[in-house]
Parts: structure tokens; C-alpha cells; sequence
């Protein structure tokens, strides 16, 4: 049987804008015809962030590709900004994303109903919890392919698939305001914590497309951005 760790999971950069942090500030200064072409632009972005100014940041695009099981896929489609894409369980059978997900055992928070607490990985829960989802998971798998075997369509076989151990990928396009107030939202720690994962792993592959733009609106220093 195949599965993995939700860890493993990956953000990748689609298709970017180019020269977003250029293209941006260039925009920015649409009144300021004559110092429009200006290449400092880190104190104009970070000036921006600072006064609220984001609608230049609407300007450029980037899309994503995302590879996360379906029950976090599901919190990143409530963001109604974000233009997402995502593969059909009804086309494709979902072995063709790999192995189901393994998910850790954490401790519900008391205090708080959306929180919960980190165990040690070899807690005996942790590792009951896991032998338990792979025992789930291999009566799954099972009659998942009885039921394509025996001519069922993959729309009906699919009805028994987990969410939260089934592997889903999508695409999701939006203008960098969008991907800024996405990761204002999931990079707060009221966020589950494989969201927060996956949104760091976003904030790491935009860097790479809009650097200044990021540090100007996630520095580097601040501890909240860093991988927990």
C-alpha cells in the first residue's frame, strides 16, 4: 500500500508576470510620468504597504499550482479572489496524483475550538492514529478499484475516497493583492496548521517571482512568516 507524509506536500510557480516588483512600482507612479522608470522602487513598495495603497498591487498575476488533499484544497476555495482549477476525480482516477496522505495526531486545544496541540511524533496516539488511518485506507483502496473494475464510473467509485487522506491538485491564479490577503489570512496562527504549512511554502515560491514585494509585506525577520 502507498502513502505519505502530508509534509511532502508541494507549491510551484505556473506562471508569474515578469519583473513583477518592476512592473508594479512602474504602475504605481502612473502621476509621476518623468520618475516612472525610476529602478529604486524597495522604499515606494514598502511605502505602499505601509499607507494601504494596494490597488497597483492588482496589476500583476501569478498562478500557482497547489498539491494538498482535498479537505485544506477546500479552505483554499473559499478564497473567492483566488481563480482556482482543479483536478477531476471523475475524469481521472486519483492514483494518477500519487499516494494517499498520511496525517499526523494532534491534542484538541480546550480553550480554544479551532486550535489544537502538537504531540511528539512516536506519542503512542501519533502512531496509533497513523496505523488506523492506514488500515482505513487499505479497505479504501480496495473497494475503490473493486468498483472500477466491476465498470463503476470513477464519479460513483469516488464517493468513498477520504478528504482528508486523498491527494488533489489545483491551480489557482490571482493578482498579487490577491496572494498578499491570502497570505495575511493563512499565515495566522488561527489557521489549521496544514494550512499554514502550505501558505508558507506560497510565500516562499513568491519571493522568488516578487521579492521585494514580499519583503516589504512579509519580512523576513518576522518570526510569524518563518516555518513553525
Amino acid at each position: 500500500h502507498g502513502w505519505r507524509d502530508f509534509m511532502s506536500e508541494q507549491i510551484r510557480v505556473v506562471w508569474a508576470t515578469p519583473e513583477i516588483d518592476n512592473v508594479l512600482a512602474y504602475i504605481a507612479r502612473v502621476s509621476n510620468p518623468d520618475n516612472q522608470s525610476n529602478k529604486n522602487i524597495k522604499g515606494l513598495l514598502t511605502h505602499m504597504m505601509e499607507e494601504g495603497h494596494v490597488s497597483p498591487f492588482q496589476m500583476a498575476n501569478v498562478t500557482l499550482e497547489f498539491n494538498t488533499p482535498r479537505d485544506i484544497a477546500r479552505q483554499a476555495l473559499r478564497h473567492p479572489s483566488l481563480k482556482p482549477q482543479e483536478f477531476s476525480q471523475r475524469y481521472q482516477t486519483v492514483d494518477k496524483l500519487g499516494e494517499f496522505v498520511i496525517r499526523e495526531f494532534r491534542l484538541q486545544d480546550e480553550s480554544n475550538r479551532q486550535s489544537s496541540i502538537e504531540v511528539e511524533a512516536d506519542n503512542p496516539l501519533a502512531l496509533e492514529w497513523q496505523e488506523r488511518q492506514r488500515k482505513v485506507l487499505a479497505l479504501v483502496k480496495e473497494n475503490y478499484e473493486w468498483c472500477l473494475a466491476n465498470g463503476g464510473a470513477k464519479e460513483v467509485a469516488r464517493v468513498i475516497l477520504p478528504e482528508g487522506n486523498t491527494p488533489s491538485r489545483l491551480y489557482f491564479n490571482g493578482t498579487i493583492r490577491d496572494w498578499i490577503f491570502y497570505l495575511k489570512s493563512r499565515l495566522h496562527l488561527s489557521t489549521q496548521k496544514e494550512h499554514r504549512v502550505l501558505a508558507q511554502q506560497v510565500l516562499a515560491e513568491l519571493r522568488l517571482v516578487a521579492p521585494v514585494t514580499m519583503e516589504a509585506f512579509f519580512p523576513l525577520e518576522n518570526n510569524q512568516n518563518k516555518d513553525s
